[in-house]
């Protein structure tokens, strides 16, 4: 398929120079023969976001992806909210059409999808989320939507863990802990998952992982870590040598961009070839 319709894409955030989304959507348009197809890296400092959005209507640009510090500021800008995006409070794909702003978040989908392809079906299950960020919501927010049975939030800030588990309880049952706490360890002897959402372990920092005793989960409890560079994680090689299952986050980034591709073009991406960018990419780190 080949078009000769210009169409501009990008991505706002501060910063946006460790990005991948650049190299992967510029691959899967080329890949698709979407010859005339651009995305854009668009470093926005904050206080100047409205701007930037008022930007994406007048320079026409088809779709941009959000990220950190602007998923959750961008929502008062927009001129629709998708249900998902709306129960996370957070955007990371915004589609224009016509000028009319729609905000997606794809990392539930992401998630979810990334779940399936490792055969993990998260309804009726006892799920332990760390973190309680961001990501930690589109997570959770996906437990709910499969009908975890019981979901435990575990951060460093008992505080921060409550309320999110308090955004959520008309969805399921869920509690927020200090993952210090005897009652926080009770919960990891009766997971079935364990995710990390939080940035430990994230490259640079690479000798970092959540202060978690692996060793009391149950035999075969799957360990999960969404970060996707490195590949694995100080977290996931403790999991590993303890002899648990383990799903990194280089599936969820990538099925998240698959759904986010969709959204702009209304086709599949070629993920073999999404897939060979990201993995080109961490081989160089």
């Amino acid at each position: 398929m080949v078009s000769l319709e210009i169409k501009n894409f990008g991505i706002l955030g501060y910063p946006v120079g460790h990005s991948l989304s650049p190299q992967i959507y510029a691959a899967a348009f080329k890949a698709a023969g979407l010859k005339n197809y651009r995305y854009i890296p668009i470093p926005i400092q904050p206080g100047k976001l409205m701007l930037a959005v008022e930007g994406i209507k007048g320079l026409n640009f088809r779709g941009v992806n959000v990220t950190i510090p602007h998923k959750t500021t961008i929502l008062r800008y927009l001129d629709a909210i998708d249900a998902d995006a709306m129960i996370i409070g957070a955007v990371n794909t915004v589609v224009n059409d016509g000028g009319m702003l729609t905000g997606y978040n794809t990392d539930v989908s992401g998630f979810l999808a990334a779940l399936a392809e490792a055969n993990f079906m998260p309804e009726d299950c006892n799920a332990v989320i760390l973190g309680a960020g961001g990501a930690a919501r589109a997570v959770l927010w996906g437990l709910c939507k499969r009908k975890a049975e019981f979901i435990t939030i575990g951060a460093r800030n008992e505080q921060k863990a409550e309320a999110l588990a308090k955004d959520f309880l008309q969805y399921g049952a869920v509690e927020g802990l200090d993952w210090h706490s005897d009652r926080f360890k009770e919960t990891l002897q009766t997971a079935d998952i364990v995710i990390n959402t939080t940035p430990l372990g994230m490259f640079p920092e690479i000798d970092d992982m959540p202060p978690v005793d692996l060793k009391l989960l149950p035999e075969g409890a799957l360990v999960y870590d969404i970060v996707y560079n490195p590949v694995e994680t100080k977290f996931l090689r403790t999991a590993r040598e303890l002899g648990y299952p383990t799903l990194n986050g280089l599936s969820m980034l990538l099925l998240q961009g698959k759904e986010a591709y969709r959204l702009y073009t209304g086709t599949a991406p070629d993920m073999k070839v999404m897939t060979k960018t990201v993995e080109k990419f961490l081989q160089t780190k």
